[in-house]
């Protein structure tokens, strides 16, 4: 637990506009540790001016170590119930009087630049990937960025450059794109 003259880090938080299309999924949260008591606290506050109190939370207790059932946040406790069967990836967010807040939960451990693609995705307006398909997607991403940066990775170090194919931009999550051949690109 931490004391309360602790200062805490703001929350690595995406949330989609407040639109009329509704997507999926509210966000998506990238903590900082895998510290569930540690890591609430910002993530509650930076949601009550949009969500309310929260009081209630649901999540899979694989990817936290400690599964507390209660976690102090300020001068309350948020209750936690553990299900194994909800994906590892979401958490669900309760509100007193708001309803709820669907998470992306991105694991601490991750690349920037992976975590920025996965929170610009899961907060896109309309979103209607599970929190599954973005991190099986941003895997596979990943993996493709990986194996093209690494002959030229190999060839810098032999004191030149080896020519790149363009990367294919990611598609935007949710929208239709027809690539056109390199010819008929304005």
């Amino acid at each position: 637990m931490t004391s309360s003259t602790a200062p805490t880090r703001q929350a690595r938080l995406a949330l989609t506009p407040n639109t009329s299309m509704a997507g999926l999924l509210d966000g998506a949260w990238w903590p900082y540790s895998r510290d569930l008591a540690t890591e609430l606290l910002p993530l509650v506050e930076a949601l009550r001016d949009r969500f309310g109190r929260v009081t209630r939370i649901t999540a899979n207790p694989a990817p936290w170590p400690v599964a507390p059932r209660k976690v102090p946040v300020g001068g309350y406790a948020v209750h936690v119930s553990w299900f194994t069967d909800q994906p590892p990836d979401t958490m669900i967010l309760f509100s007193y009087s708001l309803g709820r807040c669907d998470l992306l939960v991105i694991p601490p451990e991750t690349e920037p630049a992976s975590a920025a693609r996965l929170m610009a995705a899961a907060s896109a307006p309309g979103n209607v990937h599970t929190t599954g398909t973005l991190m099986s997607e941003e895997h596979e991403t990943s993996r493709l960025l990986r194996e093209a940066g690494a002959p030229e990775d190999a060839w810098e170090t032999d004191g030149g450059a080896s020519p790149q194919p363009p990367l294919r931009p990611h598609p935007v999550v949710g929208a239709r794109m027809i690539y056109l051949a390199q010819g008929m690109r304005r």
